[in-house]
Protein backbone atom coordinates (compact mmCIF):
# COMPACT_ATOMS: atom_id res chain seq x y z
CA UNK A 1 0.00 0.00 0.00
CA UNK A 2 1.02 3.59 -0.21
CA UNK A 3 1.24 6.25 1.46
CA UNK A 4 -1.36 7.86 -0.26
CA UNK A 5 -4.02 4.96 -0.39
CA UNK A 6 -2.85 4.74 3.65
CA UNK A 7 -4.13 8.15 4.29
CA UNK A 8 -7.24 7.73 3.18
CA UNK A 9 -10.36 7.05 5.84
CA UNK A 10 -12.83 4.80 4.80
CA UNK A 11 -15.99 3.85 6.82
CA UNK A 12 -17.69 0.52 7.27
CA UNK A 13 -20.99 0.72 5.50
CA UNK A 14 -24.11 -1.80 5.57
CA UNK A 15 -26.81 -1.93 3.32
CA UNK A 16 -30.87 -3.66 3.92
CA UNK A 17 -29.53 -6.99 3.06
CA UNK A 18 -26.88 -6.62 5.44
CA UNK A 19 -23.95 -7.14 3.27
CA UNK A 20 -20.64 -5.04 4.03
CA UNK A 21 -18.29 -3.06 2.30
CA UNK A 22 -16.00 0.43 2.24
CA UNK A 23 -16.71 3.78 1.32
CA UNK A 24 -14.25 6.91 1.27
CA UNK A 25 -14.77 8.75 4.94
CA UNK A 26 -16.78 11.89 4.27
CA UNK A 27 -18.70 10.94 0.70
CA UNK A 28 -21.94 11.20 0.67
CA UNK A 29 -23.20 7.36 1.03
CA UNK A 30 -24.34 5.65 -2.28
CA UNK A 31 -28.33 4.75 -1.81
CA UNK A 32 -29.54 2.01 0.00
CA UNK A 33 -25.90 2.15 2.70
CA UNK A 34 -25.72 3.37 5.44
CA UNK A 35 -22.80 4.07 8.08
CA UNK A 36 -22.15 0.43 10.28
CA UNK A 37 -20.07 2.65 13.00
CA UNK A 38 -16.24 1.97 11.94
CA UNK A 39 -13.96 4.15 10.26
CA UNK A 40 -10.14 4.06 9.34
CA UNK A 41 -7.72 3.30 6.67
CA UNK A 42 -8.80 0.53 4.02
CA UNK A 43 -7.05 -2.48 6.12
CA UNK A 44 -8.61 -1.91 9.50
CA UNK A 45 -11.72 -1.44 7.89
CA UNK A 46 -11.26 -5.03 5.86
CA UNK A 47 -10.59 -6.74 9.22
CA UNK A 48 -13.18 -5.07 10.83
CA UNK A 49 -15.67 -6.25 8.32
CA UNK A 50 -13.81 -9.61 8.06
CA UNK A 51 -14.56 -9.87 11.84
CA UNK A 52 -18.47 -8.93 11.84
CA UNK A 53 -19.77 -10.63 8.70
CA UNK A 54 -19.66 -14.17 9.56
CA UNK A 55 -22.22 -15.10 7.17
CA UNK A 56 -22.25 -13.78 3.27
CA UNK A 57 -25.43 -14.80 2.96
CA UNK A 58 -27.76 -12.08 1.82
CA UNK A 59 -30.25 -11.51 4.50
CA UNK A 60 -32.96 -12.19 2.46
CA UNK A 61 -31.46 -15.59 2.05
CA UNK A 62 -30.74 -16.76 6.04
CA UNK A 63 -34.39 -16.12 6.82
CA UNK A 64 -35.89 -18.21 3.98
CA UNK A 65 -35.20 -21.65 6.16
Amino acid sequence: MTSAEESVRYAVVVNHEEQYSIWPAGRELPPGWTAAGMTGDKQQCLDHINEVWTDMRPLSVRRVR
